[in-house]
């Protein structure tokens, strides 16, 4: 599996590189797979594909606050990143789960990652539909794009952001899996004790993604950018 190390100055850059990754693994079926980190400067707000950011958003408080706001092409509820947020986005091919099978897809990245990380930290979970989480708590959400030969499977994994701050500038989520039971995010959301630098490491480990790359499709993520993730109207889409 080949490896990209790569943060993008600007957060309409980043989600489109997750979407170009997928499009180029689609078009030229190149079936290697992608693991990418990442992790974002500043606090910035993600909405999922089909969200909507007067619901799940504080939009007042993050623009006093000077937080930005984007979508990804995923689905999912709406997520805060930045530092502490460590990112990580899987490209695929459906092989890798036996076949266009969306609960295989789930439970094979979520199993893997429980893993990896459990050799960090023992009681990690597949928790809801896409969580991860330690005692009851989660520290990491995820979501999924498929298309017709593979797939992309991208989430955060917390390990120094404010559960605060989630609650700050997130609603209550729309749709809540039942081990939340109700609770709000300052109380349901947690980090991970672990490094960054270890992390990444257990990551990269549970993938064997090893083969480090510097080539990436920059002008696909350009086009993305430009036709759909920098413009206001694809974030704040009804």
């Amino acid at each position: 599996m080949k490896r990209l190390e790569l943060t993008l100055p600007t957060l309409a850059e980043n989600l489109a590189l997750d979407e170009a990754l997928l499009e180029e693994s689609e078009s030229t079926g190149d079936d290697s797979g992608w693991l990418r980190l990442w992790e974002y400067g500043q606090q910035a707000v993600v909405l999922g594909r089909s969200s909507i950011a007067a619901i799940e958003v504080e939009v007042e408080d993050c623009r006093t606050a000077g937080i930005e706001l984007g979508r990804r092409c995923s689905g999912g509820a709406t997520v805060l990143i930045g530092p502490g947020c460590l990112m990580y986005s899987l490209v695929l091919p459906h092989a890798t789960t036996g076949g266009l099978d969306v609960d295989r897809m789930h439970c094979q990245v979520l199993g893997t990652m429980q893993r990896g990380l459990q050799r960090l930290q023992p009681g990690v979970s597949c928790a809801g539909t896409s969580d991860l989480a330690i005692g009851g708590r989660k520290f990491s959400g995820n979501s999924l794009r498929v298309k017709r030969s593979h797939f992309l499977y991208h989430g955060t994994v917390l390990y120094d952001l404010s559960p605060r701050d989630v609650a700050r500038f997130l609603r209550h989520a729309p749709r809540q899996p039942a081990y939340r039971a109700g609770r709000d995010h300052a109380s349901f959301v947690d980090n991970f004790p672990a490094r960054r630098e270890e992390l990444a490491q257990a990551i990269v480990d549970a993938w064997n993604a090893h083969d480090v790359s510097s080539d990436w499709p920059r002008s696909r993520t350009a086009q993305l950018v430009a036709d759909r993730y920098a413009h206001h109207a694809w974030t704040f889409a009804r």
